[in-house]
């Protein structure tokens, strides 16, 4: 009996081989079709890495160049001069080429620079706000205080990081107005947030001193 199990278990195996054989013969194409379309999908997203890495690369040396000009209207021709091939990098960009065009004078030239990221869909939302408040800052000179009142209100509403900068710039235009009363009620709400930076309380707290303010203790006030 141990001999005809034995035979039996080899010519069992032998079918399985048989089928296996038979499987791949027929099947075996789509193995070798995902095992293809797995190794060029790996390949690929390491070329499109490659090339981001190197973009971003190319970018940031392009900017380190420009800035290392002297002369502020030379950064700012220099990095007028420089193009970017992804919207995040455009965006960087932007804040770069209307900071250096702000330092040379040329606000307006500045404004319009960020213009387009304000507006572009391209860009993460972050990189909008941030080119929309710099852009209303650089308008503190030509812009009449309501409709700047107006765009920071649009940013001091929960969700928006820089909610607490555009308080902070609500609060200066309170101050601009006359209203010191509001002014110091930013201030101190400002002082009061978790949220808020030290850097921001310690200017909060210096700006209600200063104008005559009683600040109410917290935590984090004097950090």
């Amino acid at each position: 009996m141990s001999d005809t199990d034995s035979f039996i278990d080899e010519v069992t195996e032998e079918v399985r081989r048989d089928r296996l054989y038979g499987y791949l013969k027929r099947y075996g194409w789509i193995a070798a079709v995902v095992i293809i379309g797995i190794v060029g999908a790996a390949g690929f997203n390491e070329y499109r890495n490659a090339q981001a890495e190197a973009q971003a690369q190319a970018l940031g040396d392009a900017m380190l160049g420009a800035l290392a000009e002297n002369e502020d209207d030379a950064r700012a021709d220099a990095l007028t001069g420089v193009t970017a091939d992804t919207p995040e990098g455009a965006a960087v960009l932007a804040f770069m080429t209307a900071g250096a065009q702000s330092q040379a004078g040329r606000v307006e030239a500045a404004i319009e620079t960020l213009q387009p990221i304000t507006q572009s869909t391209d860009v993460p939302l972050m990189y909008r706000q941030i080119a929309t408040f710099k852009s209303l800052m650089l308008q503190s000179e030509t812009q009449d205080a309501e409709t700047r009142r107006q765009g920071f209100q649009a940013m001091a509403v929960p969700g928006v990081r820089l909610r607490l900068l555009a308080e902070e710039q609500l609060a200066l235009i309170d101050i601009e107005t006359g209203d010191t009363d509001a002014a110091v009620t930013r201030f101190q709400m400002i002082l009061d947030d978790a949220e808020a930076t030290p850097g921001l309380q310690r200017r909060a707290l210096q700006a209600m001193v200063a104008l005559g303010g009683a600040p109410e203790a917290t935590e984090t006030a004097g950090e």
